[in-house]
């Protein structure tokens, strides 16, 4: 077993290296009618005030507003107060492109480049990361094309002000895009799955499980109409429960069809994992578990990510990427995600769960599980020797 990971990781490395190779050869090709652009919070007086300020409770602010054709290619963000003062959860960035009046990018910040719920921790992918320190530098290297002009605000939700805000948008301006150049897209879903008969069963722990073969109370990831192709999700799992929640499968329909074009085998087996969750945060380039739960069992906070980076997902005129819930997976969990794509043109994106949807369910511990113990123990009799079965 310890070859065979190994010998695993060998050829992980392997592919990183050709793909890094690649990359350091592209560098050397001259490009014609392009020129590196900016727009970030410097101070414009020439002082050293390189923020935006004050940004009231309910307050849009447009940090990106330009014309003609180009691609982002880097962005750079952080905030004060620290995320234990000001929830990253209830500030909302937005993207429009082409002169559209509604966004194809939708997410809470701190969710849509990796921090879940309201917390900061470090995250590092090759698209987006989180930095040091305790990752409130909020980095994104995904290409963001577009033709006739590009437009980013940010939405202070979060019932106070935001006192500092920096940022980078830095952008390569071009003559006209390259043809087939797709849209970026991207979505925040949040959910509380629960079982339909009260019954939390998983892993057949209470009989046998009815069989999921259309997905009908999947959580959703992503529900998109168009031709395109998929390229990731940061997955967000807050479990009350210390039972292992990752029986769902990943589902994922393409142009309609009644049953999954690309059906899984387990939660962790999308995000390439195996045997459940990992007890230490891990991270590659495409695919890791940024926050593992610290409690009993799979009790907690767990957030897993992939990219479908060199593995995109494609489909001609509709895509729904599900995780299961029911058949052995029918747990109550909070459940979040930000999923990532790009379609031929720049599309309208459903609505995101408002403030109240996305506030974060209070955590479950010990303390809870024993006042649980003591309601079961007064239940039976109260007998001082009941030991739990």
């Amino acid at each position: 077993m310890r070859l065979l990971k190994y010998i695993s990781i060998a050829f992980l490395l392997v592919f990183i290296v050709q793909v890094h190779a690649q990359e350091m050869m592209g560098l050397t090709e001259i490009k014609h009618n392009v020129k590196s652009k900016r727009v970030s919070s410097y101070d414009q007086s020439g002082d050293n005030h390189d923020n935006l300020q004050n940004i009231k409770n309910g307050d849009k602010r447009t940090i990106f507003n330009v014309k003609g054709a180009g691609v982002i290619d880097h962005i750079w963000i952080t905030i004060a107060p620290e995320p234990r003062f000001l929830s990253r959860n209830d500030i909302i960035i937005r993207m429009y492109w082409d002169g559209n009046d509604y966004p194809s990018v939708e997410s809470p910040i701190g969710p849509f480049f990796g921090q879940g719920w309201q917390e900061s921790y470090l995250f590092t992918s090759a698209p987006l990361l989180a930095t040091p320190s305790d990752g409130n530098g909020l980095v994104s290297y995904f290409a963001m094309p577009f033709a006739k002009g590009a437009r980013i605000e940010i939405e202070n939700q979060s019932g106070k002000d935001i006192t500092a805000f920096y940022f980078y948008v830095d952008y390569t301006e071009m003559k006209k895009l390259p043809p087939n150049t797709g849209r970026f897209h991207a979505w925040y879903n949040k959910q509380l799955t629960g079982p339909a008969d009260s019954v939390e069963n998983e892993h057949w722990m209470f009989g046998p499980n009815k069989p999921n073969k259309t997905g009908a109370n999947n959580y959703v990831i992503a529900d998109i109409k168009g031709k395109g192709h998929f390229v990731g999700v940061n997955y967000y799992v807050h479990s009350p429960t210390p039972y292992w929640y990752g029986e769902g499968d990943d589902m994922i329909f393409i142009d309609g069809d009644d049953k999954p074009a690309l059906n899984g085998t387990g939660t962790e087996d999308y995000f390439n994992t195996s045997w459940g969750a990992p007890k230490t945060p891990y991270s590659t380039p495409y695919f890791g578990y940024a926050k593992v739960n610290n409690d009993i069992g799979f009790l907690g906070k767990t957030h897993i990510y992939r990219f479908n980076i060199a593995d995109p997902v494609y489909f001609d005129s509709s895509l729904k990427f599900t995780i299961e819930h029911g058949s052995t997976n029918v747990l109550t969990l909070d459940l979040a995600s930000v999923a990532y794509w790009y379609q031929d043109k720049a599309e309208r994106i459903l609505p995101i769960p408002d403030a109240a949807a996305r506030r974060p369910k209070p955590m479950i511990g010990p303390v809870d599980i024993h006042r649980w113990r003591n309601e079961w123990r007064k239940s039976k009799g109260n007998d001082p020797k009941l030991w739990g079965n």
